[in-house]
């Protein structure tokens, strides 16, 4: 499967939201045609270089990342697009080749996605820490279109769950790569727990 490729400082997660501003010319082209034709393209981490393009300058990304779709599109003016992305499947990046215009296109391998894990009882409260996350926003009439998180919650499900904490916390690069790679979302549940005990994160509530 040959999908463009959006290179970014951030890491998208499966069912995490992605919020984008575009403006240049060979991601317009390509965002516009995802949208119009309702396909993905893949995002992944940047290991070195930039997110707009600098003659001459070396760029390197991870070799796994996510597919990515297009939830709402905002021509704000020709050359300014406003973009609300929703990611998918996670993939392999099997080969790699960036055209003359700047954009990355790659041959890609889809991975299964994380099997239903329910939650154990010694990580409930790390659950349970997110459902208060979530019910703060709502109780300040945060719109449903403006949360962090979409529809549905699934606090009762290892991987939905970890996945909203990996987007949350101050992790590096590095840190949020190993952990999308974790095949087993009860491992990657367990990780986040001992990172939230470690950085005895006080968790900080909208109007708080």
């Amino acid at each position: 499967m040959e999908v463009p490729i959006f290179p970014l400082s951030t890491t998208l997660f499966p069912d995490g939201l992605l919020p984008l501003k575009i403006f240049e010319v060979h991601y317009l082209q390509m965002t516009q045609k995802a949208f119009h034709e309702t396909k993905p393209f893949g995002v992944v981490t940047l290991q070195e270089g930039s997110e707009t393009r600098v003659a001459g300058q070396q760029v390197e990304f991870s070799p796994m990342g996510v597919l990515a779709h297009i939830e709402r599109f905002e021509e704000v003016k020709p050359n300014l697009y406003f973009l609300l992305c929703k990611g998918v499947e996670r993939f392999s990046v099997v080969s790699k080749e960036r055209q003359k215009n700047g954009l990355w296109m790659a041959q890609i391998e889809l991975l299964p996605a994380d099997p239903m894990a329910p939650i154990p009882e010694e990580l409930q409260e790390t659950a349970n820490k997110l459902g208060k996350v979530i019910v703060s926003f709502q109780k300040h009439s945060i719109k449903a279109s403006e949360m962090p998180f979409s529809q549905p919650y699934r606090l009762d499900d290892c991987g939905w769950v970890a996945n909203r904490w990996c987007e949350m916390l101050p992790l590096n690069a590095a840190q949020k790569q190993l952990l999308l790679a974790q095949t087993n979302p009860r491992l990657r549940l367990d990780l986040i727990n001992d990172i939230l005990d470690e950085m005895q994160i006080s968790i900080q509530f909208p109007g708080g």
